[in-house]
């Protein structure tokens, strides 16, 4: 009879034994700071509280009530919805035409697109940001002079303002979206293409009957991911706009809620808005982790 060899006692423990270092440090860069940012979102804590100067009470749900309250809030919210929805759509769009068209270029300007993408993606927020304000600058912009636009402002209105970060926002999401999609489409069976082209399909027919179903669960998992970049997106509209634009026309969540505590000194109410959309995030997330989970079950 064939001798079973017994498990060794705690190696159930084991995996965890080795999680342990990176589970103390997410909860000291994750977990505490969340904790205090829900914590202060219930208290009266504004300048008064920080120099020690009023003590520091228990206010409940009236900080949400107050935010909720705030008609200002709403519009803010309803832009940032608005303008996340937009880069994440004009993302896709330039980020799976560009997939498509690596597929379809030789060797040599494919690598330079990839090089050129890459470089793109890698360039800092802040860096980017500034970069595209010069090229769209009233008086030395190259773009305005290009277009003949003489001393047109984009960051003076509300629309342009926010046209011009969508430019910066797509430039350097979009690689992202066309390295996993080109990834993607490499990994569909030549022969179907082959067959599509044979059947004479045109490109547009062949990406929306038999590339994209075959894409979607990519393509699902990509758009979950752009929409939880665009929806916090900071520094470009705060590089870009001044801080939100004139009059705060180009606020979003994460510029209002930096306003709130550290322009008005309203920490209290900025903690709360960052709880909102910590809320909205984690849904987010979790249709994500969902649909992250459901792709590796159909491979």
């Amino acid at each position: 009879m064939a001798r079973t060899t017994a498990a060794p006692r705690g190696g159930a423990w084991t995996p965890w034994l080795y999680l342990a270092p990176a589970l103390v440090v997410l909860a000291g860069l994750l977990v505490y700071p969340i904790y205090q940012l829900g914590l202060i979102s219930f208290l009266e804590y504004n300048q008064a509280q920080v120099s020690g100067g009023a003590p520091t009470t228990f206010r409940g749900l009236d900080n949400y009530a107050e935010l909720f309250g705030d008609s200002q809030f709403w519009s803010v919210l309803t832009a940032t919805v608005v303008f996340a929805a937009a880069c994440v759509i004009s993302t896709l769009a330039v980020g799976c035409a560009l997939a498509v068209l690596l597929t379809r270029i030789r060797a040599v300007p494919r690598l330079l697109l990839m090089i050129a993408a890459m470089g793109a993606w890698a360039t800092p927020a802040i860096t980017g940001s500034t970069v595209w304000v010069f090229l769209f600058d009233a008086d030395f912009g190259p773009v305005n002079k290009l277009l003949g636009l003489t001393d047109f402002s984009w960051t003076y209105g509300r629309y342009s303002a926010f046209a011009l970060v969508l430019f910066a926002v797509v430039w350097c999401s979009f690689p992202f979206v066309m390295v996993t999609m080109y990834a993607g489409i490499r990994a569909i069976p030549s022969e179907v293409l082959e067959a599509a082209s044979l059947d004479g399909s045109s490109t547009w027919r062949t990406w929306r009957s038999i590339m994209a179903p075959m894409l979607k669960p990519i393509l699902v998992v990509v758009t979950i991911q752009s929409i939880i970049w665009d929806f916090k997106i900071f520094t470009q509209i705060y590089v870009m706009t001044g801080g939100g634009g004139i009059a705060g026309q180009n606020l979003v969540l994460n510029v209002y809620a930096y306003q709130k505590a550290f322009a008005s000194s309203q920490y209290s109410l900025g903690s709360a808005i960052g709880v909102v959309m910590l809320l909205i995030l984690l849904a987010v997330t979790l249709v994500y982790l969902r649909l992250i989970r459901r792709k590796g079950e159909e491979l």
